[in-house]
């Protein structure tokens, strides 16, 4: 039987008026996962589950937010894929770039950067503040071997960033729809929240949106999924390479 416009449209009305007539009754609800990916459906853990696969499932992410460690904390503006990453991160006060192409480490800041040690201290002598103003806005090469490879390269390493941040810790469970710019979301949380919220995209696939980290650890909002975007070395003009160490204060 061919079902007509005007039939489905006399159908709609019908629901409507049933439903308006059993509202004192049953309160005939919408269904908020109605037209959803259905996650919103499942058990937390399988949710989290769901949500890391389709975080690694994908090349390319757009990281902004806090983090907070070892008492110290870092505000990130990051584009990262499978091979690098690029973006800026701000801590006490001062902001410096951050490239990664392959294993090669590159670091932009201002001549302010260089001239004060990783505890905001003064570096003295007229030899570090000529070694700063060389530097000065020049991408520097991160010899791998240096310390502060390893400190920084983490924030341009997508598996590495996404592996510890999305996971909440304690009891899992979900806790409601929400909504993250204009995308519907379901919340998952760690032992009540104490263990972080995690906002899992209910339209397309269940990428991570939003996560605030437990103990207030920071709070991370994650877009651009799966857009690539250029990722190249900067030219030799631009770059400072220090050889095996980069200048201490």
């Amino acid at each position: 039987m061919t079902v007509t416009p005007q039939g489905r449209t006399r159908r709609a009305a019908l629901v409507s008026a049933v439903c308006a007539l059993a509202v004192g009754l049953t309160g005939c609800a919408e269904d908020p996962d109605e037209g959803t990916n259905g996650v919103g459906k499942l058990p937390a853990a399988q949710i989290q589950t769901k949500t890391r696969a389709a975080a690694g499932s994908v090349d390319a992410v757009r990281l902004s937010g806090t983090v907070v460690t070892s008492g110290r904390t870092y505000r990130l503006d990051m584009r990262l894929k499978a091979d690098g990453g690029t973006g800026s991160v701000t801590a006490e006060g001062t902001t410096f770039h951050l490239l990664r192409v392959g294993e090669q480490l590159y670091l932009k800041a201002d001549a302010a950067f260089w001239k004060h040690d990783e505890d905001g201290k003064a570096a003295g002598g007229g030899s570090d503040t000529a070694a700063a103003d060389k530097l000065d806005d020049k991408y520097v090469k991160v010899p791998t071997g240096d310390p502060s490879y390893k400190k920084f390269s983490g924030f341009t390493d997508k598996d590495l960033l996404l592996d510890g941040l999305l996971t909440l810790h304690g009891s899992v469970k979900t806790d409601g729809h929400h909504e993250q710019s204009g995308v519907r979301t379901i919340r998952i949380t760690g032992d009540g929240g104490s263990g972080g919220t995690l906002d899992v995209s209910l339209e397309g696939d269940p990428y991570p949106l939003r996560l605030v980290r437990g103990g207030g650890a920071g709070t991370l909002s994650f877009s651009a999924w799966g857009k690539d975007f250029a990722l190249e070395e900067p030219a030799k003009g631009a770059t400072v390479d220090y050889g095996k160490q980069l200048p201490t204060s």
